[in-house]
């Protein structure tokens, strides 16, 4: 998935005509803590509620305000792992978009982005999770899922994460299966550490309170 297919249209940018009330204004209606300024198609920067109160602008429009804005971009055949890159990275609630020619394409908000990641994650299938931990040097895929597969499950999706101040890693699968108890005998039998399994019912119960909370905040 691209950064062209996570441009959401509901969220209008700013333009240099407009001011710090407006901006504030449309921040506290679309639960975004950020907004781009274009000037027609230019893409001036990204402004941030902290920095209109902490300038006490308001009523004079951008043009003539002396901004200090960031300008964070992706471009439009950047990938999904690049935004959330971007985004995480730099605490961002919006991400603006520019095409080939660096202009002014469109913005992902971070719900949207949240949104299209969950799909991309398969968290919506059917299914069961399974975590093991080992060493980095050990890690192969190619063996993790012959095992899988050896048991007629598929993976859905699957990520890596290593573990702080170790050469450990955990690497979390998401099966098609609700039943792992075969698939994690025959981890055992290969001398892998599993480390956790989830299935569908408590993964599903889990998830969405973490969803839950995760758009409140969002939302506040």
């Amino acid at each position: 998935m691209l950064a062209r297919d996570l441009i959401s249209d509901y969220i209008p940018p700013l333009k240099v005509t407009e001011n710090g009330l407006v901006a504030l204004n449309w921040m506290d209606e679309f639960k975004v803590s950020h907004l781009p300024i274009i000037n027609k198609r230019e893409y001036i920067g990204l402004i941030s509620d902290t920095e209109i109160f902490d300038s006490e602008m308001s009523d004079e429009p951008f043009s003539k305000c002396k901004l200090t804005l960031i300008r964070p971009y992706v471009l439009e055949n950047q990938h999904i792992y690049e935004v959330i890159k971007m985004m995480s990275s730099m605490n961002l609630t919006v991400l603006p978009v520019l095409d080939e020619k660096l202009n002014y394409a469109g913005i992902i908000p971070a719900n949207v982005l949240i949104h299209q990641f969950a799909k991309l994650a398969a968290t919506q299938e059917p299914g069961g999770i399974l975590v093991l931990e080992m060493n980095n040097m050990d890690y192969t895929m190619a063996q993790i899922a012959q095992i899988i597969e050896s048991n007629d499950a598929k993976i859905l999706s699957s990520y890596i994460s290593h573990i702080a101040d170790s050469t450990k890693m955990e690497i979390t699968l998401k099966l098609n299966r609700e039943d792992l108890s075969a698939i994690i005998q025959t981890f055992i039998r290969y001398n892998y550490n599993v480390k956790a399994s989830f299935h569908q019912a408590a993964f599903a119960s889990d998830m969405k309170d973490r969803w839950d909370s995760f758009m409140n905040y969002l939302n506040m």
